[in-house]
């Protein structure tokens, strides 16, 4: 058997598991976080952040069943993580949206569902948090328009969370 079809029947090797692992982990995962009554958007965004590293595991055994040279990985790994150190630093940049809602879903207060009201003089809404994910935070006004905020800016606004039944 030729070293190409011995990496074919690899790489499928590898996708399969990949595959399948990847049902089993978010399966496994979603039991568990039901059962610690772990709000919707925070197990979505734990079983996204599994699928991430999954992949970055996959796409690397990939990487050496291919035969890439080590230096020419680390340059890879490297690469991505310059970007991500980056990511932290240039508030325009969409890695920093990525970063945000990372340290949204561990440390900010709102999450899905709540009713929040941004407290800044130049921009006047407010409304539900219908959705968080890796680029942008979700608001659906009472009008039923979508307002989109990106993940970077909303830190710099302040919110209040409301409940809306008690301002009417």
């Amino acid at each position: 058997m030729s070293s190409f079809n011995i990496e074919i029947i690899e790489t499928v090797i590898i996708l399969g598991g990949y595959i399948g692992l990847y049902f089993i982990f978010k399966t496994v995962i979603n039991n568990f976080l039901k059962r610690t009554r772990l709000e919707r958007s925070r197990r979505k965004m734990a079983i996204r952040s599994v699928q991430l590293f999954s992949t970055m595991t996959a796409i690397i055994l990939l990487t050496g069943v291919w035969g890439f040279k080590q230096n020419e990985i680390a340059l890879f790994a490297s690469t991505i993580l310059t970007a991500l150190g980056i990511a932290f630093f240039a508030h325009w940049s969409l890695l920093s949206n990525i970063t945000s809602s990372i340290l949204i879903f561990f440390n900010h207060p709102v999450k899905l569902g709540d009713f929040i009201k941004v407290l800044h003089k130049d921009y006047q809404y407010e409304g539900e948090v219908i959705e968080l994910n890796y680029f942008f935070v979700y608001i659906k006004t009472v009008n039923n328009a979508i307002i989109t905020i990106p993940n970077s800016h909303f830190f710099d606004k302040s919110f209040s969370v409301f409940d809306p039944k008690s301002d009417k």
